[in-house]
């Protein structure tokens, strides 16, 4: 009798990866994994620079000679696809859709969560999936749904810390961990300010394309995230810069 198959979910975060090194340690029985790049426009990534020259150049490159097949899946729609968009409904229709909103984020929908729905429905029935989720996270562990979806880092007694360690040992912990305890795209709405900051300091180009969406007229939305432009949070840093400048 054949097995199910089964993949990983991956966004190349160390408990996705951590997921995969112990499938591989443990002789878990492995087919793919898989990774949906959400994209800025069609040819700058979403991911944080730094993650995804990680992802490109040193993760896939190692799994595969694990021989891990990856699979790499990406929407038709980009986030700047969806910012230059029309509301067609409503009070504001007719206006560019602008910024995502807070909580309730069209990137995500169209740009991740709609490939993945795709390439799940052509899975044959009784795969399995394993989701990178910790032992020392208990409240998302019983939202698994049973015999589907699978925790190897639970069966195997690994908390995030020991996930950590874990991806550390083999090389594949990502340089985004130095910036951030959250995985993202670098123009999400929920990043934090030192996350911005990198953004702002070490990659200007992108910094710069997002001051010049903000400058499109006629937007649903003016505010980046629930309380400021984006622009605010450039003159702030501006701010900061000059004010370090006078005190130096």
């Amino acid at each position: 009798m054949n097995r199910p198959k089964h993949i990983a979910s991956c966004s190349f975060g160390k408990d996705s990866l951590a997921t995969i090194l112990l499938a591989k340690e443990y002789g878990e029985p492995l087919d793919e994994a898989v990774y949906c790049e959400v994209m800025f426009d069609k040819d700058i990534s979403g991911e944080v620079p730094e993650h995804r020259d990680f992802i490109y150049e040193t993760a896939i490159p190692k799994l595969e000679e694990m021989g891990v097949k990856i699979i790499v899946l990406r929407s038709a729609k980009t986030y700047v696809d969806l910012f230059t968009g029309r509301v067609t409904r409503g009070p504001k229709k007719g206006m560019v859709r602008s910024f995502p909103l807070c909580g309730k984020c069209a990137v995500q929908r169209d740009c991740k969560i709609r490939p993945i729905q795709r390439y799940q429905k052509n899975l044959p029935p009784g795969t399995v999936q394993y989701i990178g989720i910790a032992q020392d996270e208990q409240e998302r562990l019983l939202r698994l749904e049973s015999g589907r979806q699978v925790s190897l880092l639970a069966k195997y007694n690994f908390t995030e810390q020991d996930a950590w360690q874990l991806c550390e040992k083999a090389g594949l912990l990502s340089p985004v961990y130095a910036l951030t305890d959250r995985g993202g795209c670098w123009f999400c709405p929920n990043a934090k300010m030192p996350e911005l900051r990198h953004l702002y300091d070490h990659h200007p180009d992108l910094w710069a394309r997002m001051l010049e969406l903000q400058t499109i007229p006629g937007k649903a939305t003016e505010k980046f995230n629930r309380t400021q432009k984006f622009s605010d949070i450039d003159a702030l840093f501006r701010q900061e810069d000059e004010d370090t400048a006078q005190a130096a």
